[in-house]
């Protein structure tokens, strides 16, 4: 039996009352075989140019951002997750999933930021 590596995405839905931007994400989870390739993707309700992140979290764990600026691996991310898109649209990519990728899956807009008073 293939062990198969099981992988998350929820709905982030995020409105500013200020700026009206809302982020959405697919969730179906989806597992993907050791070795295989999976993509997420996450859509805005208005441009947010390149200003996109993606996080890891695992259980009982804080998220782990992974990319930032839509494509950039932040740290120590390894070259297997991989980010693209502007504007509206953008996806990650992990190609060859390792067992230790299994967690949920994040996206976050920033350059619309909630404002606090």
């Amino acid at each position: 039996m293939t062990a198969l590596v099981l992988l998350s995405v929820f709905i982030a839905f995020i409105q500013d009352s200020v700026c009206q931007t809302s982020v959405n994400q697919p969730s179906a989870p989806k597992s993907v075989p050791p070795g295989g390739s999976v993509t997420f993707t996450c859509t805005t309700g208005s441009s947010v140019s390149s200003y996109m992140a993606w996080y890891q979290q695992k259980p009982g764990q804080t998220p782990k951002l992974l990319i930032y600026g839509a494509s950039t691996r932040y740290g120590d991310t390894p070259s297997r997750f991989s980010g693209s898109g502007s504007g509206t649209s953008f996806s990650l990519t992990i190609n060859g999933v390792q067992p230790e990728d299994a967690g949920h899956y994040y996206c976050q807009q920033y350059q619309n930021l909630p404002h606090s008073d």
